[in-house]
């Protein structure tokens, strides 16, 4: 099973991070994807800039799509950054969610990524056949 883990971060975790000295938090989240990168279930990852220049929102609550400056309204809680693993459960994902060296304020949402197999009553139609092809093009496995 896939999951998406997001790192989500309050004012409070940004003032902590602030205080450590940067060389300290590159050193343990390398660590802690190493760690991921070991045990082969890394799929994908990154951190998003901070730099509120080239991040926007697109709100679709109107008929024609709206584009403003983002990422939120608010700062309340920021979305950082993500990390796509492959492991066997759900349990198993949590117990990499909660290795992510992160301090107060910090918090790690998991979610499952959809599979092809989620979709299975509509494998016939033609989005999907569609779908399929595009993932076999790419080289994905169809789970």
């Amino acid at each position: 099973m896939k999951y998406m883990l997001i790192m989500r971060s309050t004012d409070e975790a940004k003032k902590e991070y602030q205080s450590r000295p940067f060389e300290e938090i590159l050193e343990a989240m390398g660590a802690y994807n190493e760690s991921l990168i070991k045990a082969g279930v890394l799929l994908a990852g990154d951190g998003l800039a901070d730099d509120m220049t080239d991040n926007f929102v697109v709100d679709f609550s109107t008929d024609t799509p709206v584009v403003t400056d983002g990422p939120y309204g608010e700062t309340h809680e920021l979305f950082n950054g993500f990390w796509i693993i492959q492991v066997g459960s759900k349990e198993e994902a949590a117990e990499w969610a909660s290795r992510v060296p992160l301090g107060p304020g910090s918090k790690i949402e998991v979610r499952r990524v959809t599979e092809m197999s989620d979709f299975a009553d509509y494998a016939d139609t033609p989005a999907m056949k569609q779908e399929a092809a595009w993932r076999a093009e790419r080289g994905e496995q169809l789970a």
